[in-house]
Protein backbone atom coordinates (compact mmCIF):
# COMPACT_ATOMS: atom_id res chain seq x y z
CA UNK A 1 0.00 0.00 0.00
CA UNK A 2 1.09 3.37 -0.75
CA UNK A 3 0.51 6.69 0.69
CA UNK A 4 1.38 9.94 0.17
CA UNK A 5 1.36 12.89 2.48
CA UNK A 6 1.38 16.66 0.99
CA UNK A 7 1.84 20.04 2.18
CA UNK A 8 1.27 23.07 0.11
CA UNK A 9 1.95 25.53 3.05
CA UNK A 10 5.06 27.06 4.21
CA UNK A 11 8.02 24.44 4.13
CA UNK A 12 5.94 22.78 1.21
CA UNK A 13 7.26 18.94 0.88
CA UNK A 14 5.58 15.52 0.23
CA UNK A 15 6.11 12.00 1.59
CA UNK A 16 5.57 8.49 0.10
CA UNK A 17 4.92 5.58 2.66
CA UNK A 18 4.85 2.18 1.16
CA UNK A 19 3.55 -0.47 3.76
CA UNK A 20 4.12 1.68 6.42
CA UNK A 21 8.14 2.03 6.05
CA UNK A 22 9.32 5.51 3.91
CA UNK A 23 9.91 5.67 0.56
CA UNK A 24 10.34 9.36 -0.26
CA UNK A 25 10.52 12.85 0.72
CA UNK A 26 11.61 15.89 -1.27
CA UNK A 27 11.20 19.23 -0.31
CA UNK A 28 10.19 21.60 -2.87
CA UNK A 29 12.93 24.35 -1.86
CA UNK A 30 15.66 22.12 -2.52
CA UNK A 31 14.16 21.96 -6.39
CA UNK A 32 13.51 25.49 -6.94
CA UNK A 33 16.46 27.03 -4.70
CA UNK A 34 14.45 29.12 -2.62
CA UNK A 35 14.24 28.89 1.37
CA UNK A 36 10.57 28.02 3.04
CA UNK A 37 8.55 28.55 -0.23
CA UNK A 38 4.60 27.88 0.04
CA UNK A 39 3.57 25.61 -3.35
CA UNK A 40 1.69 23.21 -5.40
CA UNK A 41 3.07 20.34 -3.28
CA UNK A 42 0.83 17.56 -5.26
CA UNK A 43 1.95 19.32 -8.71
CA UNK A 44 5.58 18.95 -7.14
CA UNK A 45 5.11 15.00 -6.39
CA UNK A 46 3.33 14.39 -10.09
CA UNK A 47 6.65 16.05 -11.83
CA UNK A 48 8.98 14.29 -9.74
CA UNK A 49 7.79 10.67 -8.33
CA UNK A 50 6.83 8.89 -11.34
CA UNK A 51 5.28 6.26 -9.76
CA UNK A 52 2.30 8.56 -8.55
CA UNK A 53 -0.18 6.05 -10.17
CA UNK A 54 0.57 3.96 -7.36
CA UNK A 55 -1.04 6.47 -4.47
CA UNK A 56 -3.77 4.60 -2.93
CA UNK A 57 -4.52 6.96 -0.18
CA UNK A 58 -3.73 10.80 0.27
CA UNK A 59 -3.33 12.38 3.50
CA UNK A 60 -2.49 16.20 4.17
CA UNK A 61 -2.47 18.69 7.05
CA UNK A 62 -5.16 21.67 8.63
CA UNK A 63 -5.99 23.79 6.85
CA UNK A 64 -6.91 21.10 3.51
CA UNK A 65 -7.31 24.97 1.93
CA UNK A 66 -3.31 25.20 1.54
CA UNK A 67 -3.69 21.71 -0.69
CA UNK A 68 -7.12 22.18 -2.75
CA UNK A 69 -6.24 25.97 -3.05
CA UNK A 70 -4.39 24.25 -6.16
CA UNK A 71 -7.56 23.19 -8.03
CA UNK A 72 -6.07 21.37 -11.04
CA UNK A 73 -3.69 19.32 -9.34
CA UNK A 74 -5.87 18.32 -6.54
CA UNK A 75 -8.43 16.84 -8.77
CA UNK A 76 -5.80 15.26 -10.88
CA UNK A 77 -4.67 13.40 -8.10
CA UNK A 78 -7.99 12.65 -6.84
CA UNK A 79 -8.71 10.65 -10.11
CA UNK A 80 -6.10 8.63 -8.80
CA UNK A 81 -6.97 8.32 -5.48
CA UNK A 82 -10.60 7.41 -7.05
CA UNK A 83 -9.06 4.46 -9.42
CA UNK A 84 -7.05 2.98 -6.52
CA UNK A 85 -10.44 2.62 -3.94
CA UNK A 86 -8.55 4.99 -1.59
CA UNK A 87 -9.54 7.89 0.69
CA UNK A 88 -8.37 11.52 1.83
CA UNK A 89 -7.07 11.75 5.61
CA UNK A 90 -6.88 15.77 6.94
CA UNK A 91 -4.79 15.43 10.14
CA UNK A 92 -4.14 18.83 12.72
CA UNK A 93 -0.78 20.53 12.10
CA UNK A 94 0.38 19.70 15.62
CA UNK A 95 -1.13 16.03 15.31
CA UNK A 96 0.95 15.39 12.70
CA UNK A 97 4.42 16.99 14.78
CA UNK A 98 3.21 15.08 17.50
CA UNK A 99 3.37 11.68 15.59
CA UNK A 100 6.34 12.35 13.71
CA UNK A 101 8.23 12.35 16.21
CA UNK A 102 6.82 9.77 17.97
CA UNK A 103 6.10 7.15 15.07
CA UNK A 104 9.86 8.19 14.01
CA UNK A 105 11.11 7.02 17.45
CA UNK A 106 12.06 3.32 18.77
CA UNK A 107 9.88 4.27 22.26
CA UNK A 108 7.22 2.45 22.68
CA UNK A 109 5.56 5.17 25.22
CA UNK A 110 6.48 8.63 25.38
CA UNK A 111 5.53 12.34 26.71
CA UNK A 112 4.90 14.09 23.20
CA UNK A 113 5.57 17.91 23.31
CA UNK A 114 5.55 20.40 19.95
CA UNK A 115 6.48 23.95 20.12
CA UNK A 116 6.09 26.28 17.13
CA UNK A 117 5.19 29.40 15.59
CA UNK A 118 1.37 28.31 15.59
CA UNK A 119 -0.56 25.47 13.39
CA UNK A 120 -4.17 24.65 13.05
CA UNK A 121 -5.53 22.01 14.25
CA UNK A 122 -8.69 19.56 12.24
CA UNK A 123 -11.28 21.57 14.51
CA UNK A 124 -9.73 25.10 13.58
CA UNK A 125 -8.05 26.01 17.02
CA UNK A 126 -4.85 27.65 16.03
CA UNK A 127 -1.64 26.51 18.70
CA UNK A 128 1.88 26.91 19.06
CA UNK A 129 2.35 24.20 22.07
CA UNK A 130 0.71 20.98 22.58
CA UNK A 131 1.16 17.84 25.26
CA UNK A 132 0.47 14.32 23.64
CA UNK A 133 0.81 10.52 25.27
CA UNK A 134 2.47 8.01 22.67
CA UNK A 135 1.63 4.32 23.41
CA UNK A 136 2.45 2.07 20.61
CA UNK A 137 0.79 2.86 18.44
CA UNK A 138 -1.43 5.46 19.15
CA UNK A 139 -1.09 9.12 20.51
CA UNK A 140 -3.26 10.60 22.64
CA UNK A 141 -4.15 14.43 23.07
CA UNK A 142 -3.79 15.82 26.36
CA UNK A 143 -3.66 19.59 25.88
CA UNK A 144 -2.99 22.80 23.26
CA UNK A 145 -1.92 26.25 24.34
CA UNK A 146 -4.13 28.86 22.63
CA UNK A 147 -1.24 31.42 20.94
CA UNK A 148 -2.17 33.99 23.53
CA UNK A 149 -0.54 32.12 26.68
CA UNK A 150 2.49 30.18 24.75
CA UNK A 151 3.71 30.97 21.25
CA UNK A 152 8.02 30.57 21.82
CA UNK A 153 8.12 30.27 18.29
CA UNK A 154 6.75 33.48 17.19
CA UNK A 155 8.34 35.93 19.66
CA UNK A 156 11.27 34.11 17.59
CA UNK A 157 10.68 34.84 13.92
CA UNK A 158 9.51 38.97 14.76
CA UNK A 159 12.57 39.52 17.02
CA UNK A 160 14.52 37.82 14.32
CA UNK A 161 13.40 40.32 11.73
CA UNK A 162 12.68 43.27 13.68
CA UNK A 163 15.57 43.39 16.70
CA UNK A 164 18.03 41.45 14.62
CA UNK A 165 17.18 42.22 11.34
CA UNK A 166 17.58 39.26 9.91
CA UNK A 167 15.79 36.63 7.52
CA UNK A 168 12.74 35.35 9.29
CA UNK A 169 11.54 32.86 6.30
CA UNK A 170 10.57 32.32 2.51
CA UNK A 171 12.90 33.22 0.32
CA UNK A 172 16.05 33.50 2.04
CA UNK A 173 15.05 31.65 5.11
CA UNK A 174 14.99 31.62 9.11
CA UNK A 175 17.95 33.23 10.52
CA UNK A 176 17.18 32.32 14.10
CA UNK A 177 20.05 30.18 14.14
CA UNK A 178 22.16 33.47 13.75
CA UNK A 179 20.09 34.81 17.05
CA UNK A 180 21.28 31.37 19.03
CA UNK A 181 24.79 31.89 17.79
CA UNK A 182 24.99 35.59 19.26
CA UNK A 183 23.92 33.99 22.47
CA UNK A 184 27.09 32.05 23.78
CA UNK A 185 28.81 35.62 23.54
CA UNK A 186 25.91 37.73 25.22
CA UNK A 187 25.20 38.57 28.83
CA UNK A 188 21.75 36.94 29.31
CA UNK A 189 20.81 39.69 32.29
CA UNK A 190 20.57 42.68 30.82
CA UNK A 191 17.25 41.67 28.80
CA UNK A 192 15.97 38.34 29.90
CA UNK A 193 13.24 40.02 31.85
CA UNK A 194 12.46 41.92 29.06
CA UNK A 195 11.76 38.89 26.96
CA UNK A 196 10.31 37.08 29.84
CA UNK A 197 7.97 39.63 29.85
CA UNK A 198 7.14 39.20 26.16
CA UNK A 199 7.19 35.38 26.55
CA UNK A 200 4.22 35.51 28.83
CA UNK A 201 1.89 38.49 29.65
CA UNK A 202 3.02 40.85 26.52
CA UNK A 203 3.19 37.49 24.23
CA UNK A 204 0.42 39.30 21.95
CA UNK A 205 1.83 42.36 21.08
CA UNK A 206 5.66 40.93 20.85
CA UNK A 207 4.94 38.32 18.66
CA UNK A 208 2.33 40.29 16.29
CA UNK A 209 3.20 40.78 12.60
CA UNK A 210 2.31 44.09 11.26
CA UNK A 211 -0.56 44.34 8.72
CA UNK A 212 2.34 46.18 6.12
CA UNK A 213 5.28 44.20 6.71
CA UNK A 214 6.54 43.46 3.19
CA UNK A 215 5.66 40.18 1.78
CA UNK A 216 9.01 37.80 0.84
CA UNK A 217 12.68 38.56 2.28
CA UNK A 218 14.08 41.36 4.59
CA UNK A 219 15.34 44.39 2.54
CA UNK A 220 17.03 46.96 5.17
CA UNK A 221 14.89 50.10 5.26
CA UNK A 222 11.69 48.56 4.11
CA UNK A 223 9.88 47.45 6.79
CA UNK A 224 7.94 49.03 9.03
CA UNK A 225 8.99 49.66 13.20
CA UNK A 226 7.15 47.09 14.87
CA UNK A 227 5.15 48.73 17.63
CA UNK A 228 5.93 46.97 20.25
CA UNK A 229 9.96 45.70 19.75
CA UNK A 230 10.95 48.93 18.01
CA UNK A 231 12.67 49.98 21.35
CA UNK A 232 14.77 46.44 21.38
CA UNK A 233 15.78 47.09 17.87
CA UNK A 234 16.78 50.58 18.43
CA UNK A 235 19.15 48.88 21.12
CA UNK A 236 20.72 46.39 18.85
CA UNK A 237 21.56 49.06 15.99
CA UNK A 238 23.92 50.37 18.43
CA UNK A 239 26.48 47.69 18.52
CA UNK A 240 27.47 44.06 18.08
CA UNK A 241 27.87 43.39 21.69
CA UNK A 242 24.62 44.65 22.81
CA UNK A 243 23.20 42.57 19.69
CA UNK A 244 24.60 39.79 21.55
CA UNK A 245 23.17 40.89 24.74
CA UNK A 246 19.70 40.82 23.34
CA UNK A 247 20.59 37.57 21.62
CA UNK A 248 21.61 35.73 25.25
CA UNK A 249 18.40 37.37 26.91
CA UNK A 250 15.95 36.01 24.08
CA UNK A 251 17.84 32.43 24.51
CA UNK A 252 18.21 32.43 28.48
CA UNK A 253 14.45 33.92 28.68
CA UNK A 254 13.05 31.16 26.13
CA UNK A 255 14.67 28.28 28.10
CA UNK A 256 13.44 29.59 31.60
CA UNK A 257 9.43 29.78 30.25
CA UNK A 258 9.97 26.22 28.40
CA UNK A 259 11.57 24.52 31.02
CA UNK A 260 8.39 26.17 33.61
CA UNK A 261 5.98 24.85 31.09
CA UNK A 262 7.62 21.37 31.43
CA UNK A 263 7.75 21.31 34.79
CA UNK A 264 4.58 21.65 35.42
CA UNK A 265 3.65 19.19 32.63
CA UNK A 266 5.93 16.25 34.25
CA UNK A 267 4.41 17.23 38.06
CA UNK A 268 1.37 16.05 36.65
CA UNK A 269 2.55 13.33 33.90
CA UNK A 270 5.90 11.38 35.29
CA UNK A 271 8.11 11.19 31.93
CA UNK A 272 10.56 8.87 31.34
CA UNK A 273 10.56 9.04 27.41
CA UNK A 274 10.02 12.27 25.77
CA UNK A 275 9.36 12.99 22.18
CA UNK A 276 9.92 16.78 20.83
CA UNK A 277 9.06 18.64 17.60
CA UNK A 278 7.79 21.58 15.95
CA UNK A 279 10.51 24.74 14.76
CA UNK A 280 10.99 25.50 18.11
CA UNK A 281 12.89 22.34 19.26
CA UNK A 282 15.54 23.19 16.04
CA UNK A 283 16.62 25.21 18.94
CA UNK A 284 19.54 22.73 20.19
CA UNK A 285 21.19 25.02 23.34
CA UNK A 286 18.01 24.44 24.61
CA UNK A 287 17.40 20.52 23.60
CA UNK A 288 20.87 19.74 24.85
CA UNK A 289 20.01 21.44 28.16
CA UNK A 290 16.55 19.46 28.45
CA UNK A 291 18.18 16.17 30.40
CA UNK A 292 20.07 18.52 32.71
CA UNK A 293 17.05 20.32 33.68
CA UNK A 294 14.92 16.40 34.22
CA UNK A 295 17.40 14.12 35.14
CA UNK A 296 14.74 11.51 35.66
CA UNK A 297 14.37 11.66 31.62
CA UNK A 298 16.00 8.96 29.99
CA UNK A 299 15.50 9.29 26.31
CA UNK A 300 15.02 12.17 24.29
CA UNK A 301 14.12 12.01 20.70
CA UNK A 302 13.87 14.82 18.27
CA UNK A 303 12.66 14.21 14.87
CA UNK A 304 15.12 15.03 11.50
CA UNK A 305 12.15 16.67 10.40
CA UNK A 306 10.69 19.19 13.53
CA UNK A 307 9.64 21.62 10.82
CA UNK A 308 6.71 22.13 8.69
CA UNK A 309 8.32 20.12 5.92
CA UNK A 310 8.09 16.99 8.49
CA UNK A 311 4.50 17.43 8.46
CA UNK A 312 3.57 14.96 5.29
CA UNK A 313 5.59 12.43 7.14
CA UNK A 314 4.26 12.85 10.42
CA UNK A 315 0.47 12.56 9.05
CA UNK A 316 1.00 9.39 6.86
CA UNK A 317 2.25 8.03 9.95
CA UNK A 318 -0.38 8.85 12.36
CA UNK A 319 -2.92 7.25 9.66
CA UNK A 320 -0.94 4.10 9.12
CA UNK A 321 -0.74 3.48 12.65
CA UNK A 322 -3.23 5.60 14.82
CA UNK A 323 -6.16 5.01 12.25
CA UNK A 324 -5.44 1.77 10.22
CA UNK A 325 -4.32 0.33 13.39
CA UNK A 326 -0.92 -1.07 12.09
CA UNK A 327 1.46 -1.62 14.47
CA UNK A 328 4.76 0.19 14.98
CA UNK A 329 8.10 0.21 12.86
CA UNK A 330 11.46 -1.32 14.89
CA UNK A 331 14.40 1.09 13.25
CA UNK A 332 17.83 0.02 13.05
CA UNK A 333 19.19 2.63 14.90
CA UNK A 334 17.48 5.50 13.87
CA UNK A 335 14.37 6.34 11.52
CA UNK A 336 16.46 7.08 8.18
CA UNK A 337 16.65 10.81 6.92
CA UNK A 338 18.12 9.78 3.97
CA UNK A 339 14.50 9.97 1.73
CA UNK A 340 15.63 12.12 -1.57
CA UNK A 341 16.53 10.76 -4.93
CA UNK A 342 19.78 8.62 -5.96
CA UNK A 343 21.46 9.80 -8.86
CA UNK A 344 22.74 7.36 -11.24
CA UNK A 345 26.73 7.55 -12.54
CA UNK A 346 25.93 8.19 -16.41
CA UNK A 347 23.55 11.08 -14.94
CA UNK A 348 26.71 12.68 -13.01
CA UNK A 349 29.54 12.13 -15.37
CA UNK A 350 27.02 13.90 -18.43
CA UNK A 351 26.94 16.71 -16.05
CA UNK A 352 30.64 16.46 -15.43
CA UNK A 353 31.58 16.61 -19.00
CA UNK A 354 29.75 19.21 -20.24
CA UNK A 355 31.69 21.31 -17.93
CA UNK A 356 35.71 20.11 -18.88
CA UNK A 357 36.27 24.06 -19.67
CA UNK A 358 36.07 24.44 -16.02
CA UNK A 359 36.28 21.21 -13.85
CA UNK A 360 38.42 18.09 -14.60
CA UNK A 361 37.75 15.13 -13.10
CA UNK A 362 39.76 11.98 -11.30
CA UNK A 363 39.07 8.49 -9.74
CA UNK A 364 39.96 8.85 -5.77
CA UNK A 365 39.01 6.24 -2.73
CA UNK A 366 38.04 6.98 0.62
CA UNK A 367 41.40 6.93 2.04
CA UNK A 368 42.49 9.74 -0.90
CA UNK A 369 39.97 12.30 0.55
CA UNK A 370 40.63 11.75 4.11
CA UNK A 371 44.58 12.41 3.23
CA UNK A 372 42.94 15.79 1.14
CA UNK A 373 41.00 16.67 4.44
CA UNK A 374 44.23 16.11 6.59
CA UNK A 375 46.18 18.34 4.09
CA UNK A 376 44.10 21.19 4.56
CA UNK A 377 41.68 20.74 1.63
CA UNK A 378 37.58 21.69 2.28
CA UNK A 379 35.64 18.94 0.43
CA UNK A 380 32.13 18.79 -0.10
CA UNK A 381 30.47 15.26 -0.64
CA UNK A 382 27.30 14.01 -2.91
CA UNK A 383 26.15 11.06 -2.25
CA UNK A 384 22.56 8.44 -2.14
CA UNK A 385 19.48 10.36 -1.56
CA UNK A 386 19.99 13.94 0.38
CA UNK A 387 18.83 14.01 4.44
CA UNK A 388 15.58 15.34 4.98
CA UNK A 389 15.72 18.15 7.48
CA UNK A 390 17.65 21.49 8.04
CA UNK A 391 21.12 19.51 8.69
CA UNK A 392 23.35 18.15 6.49
CA UNK A 393 24.20 14.67 7.39
CA UNK A 394 26.78 13.11 5.42
CA UNK A 395 24.98 12.69 2.30
CA UNK A 396 25.29 16.35 1.28
CA UNK A 397 28.26 17.53 3.74
CA UNK A 398 30.77 19.74 3.00
CA UNK A 399 33.77 18.32 5.60
CA UNK A 400 37.18 19.48 6.79
CA UNK A 401 39.71 18.92 9.16
CA UNK A 402 38.25 20.28 13.26
CA UNK A 403 42.16 20.53 13.92
CA UNK A 404 42.85 23.64 12.39
CA UNK A 405 42.36 26.87 14.10
CA UNK A 406 41.87 28.89 11.23
CA UNK A 407 39.14 26.31 9.57
CA UNK A 408 35.94 28.04 11.01
CA UNK A 409 36.70 31.23 9.88
CA UNK A 410 38.01 29.97 6.39
CA UNK A 411 34.77 28.27 5.52
CA UNK A 412 32.02 31.28 6.94
CA UNK A 413 34.22 33.47 5.15
CA UNK A 414 35.29 31.36 1.71
CA UNK A 415 32.37 29.14 1.11
CA UNK A 416 29.19 30.16 3.74
CA UNK A 417 29.78 33.88 3.64
CA UNK A 418 28.35 34.25 7.11
CA UNK A 419 28.98 35.63 10.00
CA UNK A 420 32.25 35.34 11.91
CA UNK A 421 30.41 34.00 14.91
CA UNK A 422 28.57 31.33 13.62
CA UNK A 423 29.78 27.54 14.49
CA UNK A 424 30.20 24.38 12.69
CA UNK A 425 28.91 21.40 14.05
CA UNK A 426 31.12 17.74 14.53
CA UNK A 427 30.55 14.22 13.34
CA UNK A 428 31.26 12.00 15.78
CA UNK A 429 31.60 8.02 15.86
CA UNK A 430 28.87 7.30 18.39
CA UNK A 431 31.00 5.08 20.09
CA UNK A 432 33.56 7.87 20.59
CA UNK A 433 30.61 10.46 22.29
CA UNK A 434 31.75 9.50 25.80
CA UNK A 435 35.36 10.14 25.35
CA UNK A 436 34.89 13.85 23.93
CA UNK A 437 32.14 15.49 25.25
CA UNK A 438 30.59 15.13 28.54
CA UNK A 439 27.48 13.93 28.25
CA UNK A 440 27.27 10.52 26.14
CA UNK A 441 24.42 11.65 24.02
CA UNK A 442 22.61 10.07 21.15
CA UNK A 443 22.12 12.81 18.60
CA UNK A 444 22.22 11.41 14.94
CA UNK A 445 20.26 14.83 13.74
CA UNK A 446 22.16 17.26 15.08
CA UNK A 447 19.59 17.88 17.31
CA UNK A 448 21.64 18.79 20.94
CA UNK A 449 24.20 20.85 21.70
CA UNK A 450 26.40 19.62 24.31
CA UNK A 451 29.58 20.74 26.66
CA UNK A 452 32.77 18.85 25.13
CA UNK A 453 35.22 17.58 27.57
CA UNK A 454 38.06 20.52 29.13
CA UNK A 455 41.07 18.18 28.22
CA UNK A 456 40.46 17.74 24.68
CA UNK A 457 39.66 21.46 23.46
CA UNK A 458 43.05 21.90 22.18
CA UNK A 459 42.34 19.40 19.90
CA UNK A 460 39.08 20.42 18.11
CA UNK A 461 39.21 24.46 17.81
CA UNK A 462 37.24 24.43 14.13
CA UNK A 463 34.41 22.91 16.03
CA UNK A 464 33.89 24.38 19.29
CA UNK A 465 31.62 27.27 19.55
CA UNK A 466 32.84 30.21 22.45
CA UNK A 467 31.16 28.26 25.80
CA UNK A 468 33.04 25.00 24.67
CA UNK A 469 29.92 23.71 23.09
CA UNK A 470 28.94 21.64 20.10
CA UNK A 471 25.62 20.79 18.01
CA UNK A 472 26.86 16.92 17.16
CA UNK A 473 26.05 14.33 14.85
CA UNK A 474 26.78 11.06 16.26
CA UNK A 475 27.08 8.60 13.31
CA UNK A 476 26.58 4.69 13.56
CA UNK A 477 26.90 2.16 11.25
CA UNK A 478 23.18 1.59 10.65
CA UNK A 479 22.58 4.71 10.31
CA UNK A 480 25.18 5.79 7.60
CA UNK A 481 27.25 3.29 6.62
CA UNK A 482 29.66 5.27 4.31
CA UNK A 483 30.12 8.20 6.71
CA UNK A 484 30.80 6.11 10.05
CA UNK A 485 33.54 4.24 7.97
CA UNK A 486 35.19 7.59 6.59
CA UNK A 487 35.14 8.53 10.11
CA UNK A 488 37.09 5.64 10.54
CA UNK A 489 39.59 5.93 8.17
CA UNK A 490 39.67 9.84 9.71
CA UNK A 491 40.22 8.60 12.69
CA UNK A 492 43.09 6.06 12.32
CA UNK A 493 45.27 8.55 10.20
CA UNK A 494 44.70 11.64 12.94
CA UNK A 495 43.36 10.21 16.03
CA UNK A 496 40.27 11.70 15.86
CA UNK A 497 37.34 10.53 15.47
CA UNK A 498 35.62 14.14 14.24
CA UNK A 499 34.97 15.82 10.94
CA UNK A 500 33.66 19.23 11.00
CA UNK A 501 30.66 19.05 8.69
CA UNK A 502 28.44 21.57 7.46
CA UNK A 503 25.42 21.88 4.45
CA UNK A 504 26.61 21.52 1.02
CA UNK A 505 25.22 25.24 0.48
CA UNK A 506 26.07 28.44 0.08
CA UNK A 507 23.17 30.68 1.72
CA UNK A 508 20.84 28.71 -0.62
CA UNK A 509 19.01 25.50 0.54
CA UNK A 510 20.97 22.46 0.60
CA UNK A 511 22.25 20.96 -2.53
CA UNK A 512 19.92 18.71 -4.15
CA UNK A 513 20.85 17.45 -7.28
CA UNK A 514 24.51 16.73 -9.44
CA UNK A 515 24.20 20.30 -11.12
CA UNK A 516 23.66 22.46 -7.97
CA UNK A 517 26.25 20.68 -6.47
CA UNK A 518 28.84 21.23 -9.33
CA UNK A 519 27.27 24.93 -9.18
CA UNK A 520 27.77 25.66 -5.04
CA UNK A 521 31.14 23.88 -5.76
CA UNK A 522 32.05 26.77 -8.58
CA UNK A 523 30.74 29.66 -6.86
CA UNK A 524 32.72 28.47 -3.18
CA UNK A 525 36.36 28.06 -2.47
CA UNK A 526 35.77 24.13 -1.74
CA UNK A 527 38.49 22.54 -3.12
CA UNK A 528 37.33 19.17 -3.91
CA UNK A 529 34.05 17.65 -4.58
CA UNK A 530 33.68 14.32 -4.39
CA UNK A 531 30.67 12.01 -5.55
CA UNK A 532 31.38 9.01 -3.04
CA UNK A 533 29.02 6.54 -4.75
CA UNK A 534 31.09 6.08 -7.69
CA UNK A 535 34.52 7.90 -6.54
CA UNK A 536 34.52 10.59 -8.85
CA UNK A 537 36.81 13.35 -6.91
CA UNK A 538 35.96 16.82 -9.16
CA UNK A 539 38.58 19.82 -9.44
CA UNK A 540 38.83 23.28 -10.71
CA UNK A 541 40.48 24.35 -13.36
CA UNK A 542 42.37 27.22 -12.35
CA UNK A 543 41.18 29.87 -14.90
Amino acid sequence: MKIAGAWSGHDCSYFIMEDGQPVRHDEYERFIREKEPAGDSLDFLMKNYPEYQDIQHLVTCSPSSKLTHYQESYNLMLEVIKKNGGNVYIVGHHKAHAANTFFSSNLDEATIITMDGGGVEENNFSTAFTLWLGKENKIEHIHSFPLHQVNIGGLWTRATRYIFKLQSGWPRGHQAGSVMAMAALGDPSRFEADFEKMLTTDIQAASHKPSNQPKGALVPGNDPKHPYLNKWAMIADQSEQDRFDLAAGLQSASEKVVRNIFSAMFSQIPTKNLCLAGGVTLNSVMMGKIKTWFPDIENIYITPTPHDGGLPIGATQFVWHHVMDNPRIVWNDNFTPYLGKTHKEDAIREIIDSMTEKVTVSNASDSDVVELLANQNIVSVFGKGSESGRRALGNRSILADPRSPDMKNMINEKVKHRQWYRPFAPSILREEVKNWFKDDVSSPYMSFVVKFKDEVLEKIPAVLHFDNTARLQTVTKDDNPWYHNFLQLWNEKTGVPILLNTSFNDREPICETPSHAIDCFLRTNIDFLFFRDYQLLVSKIDA
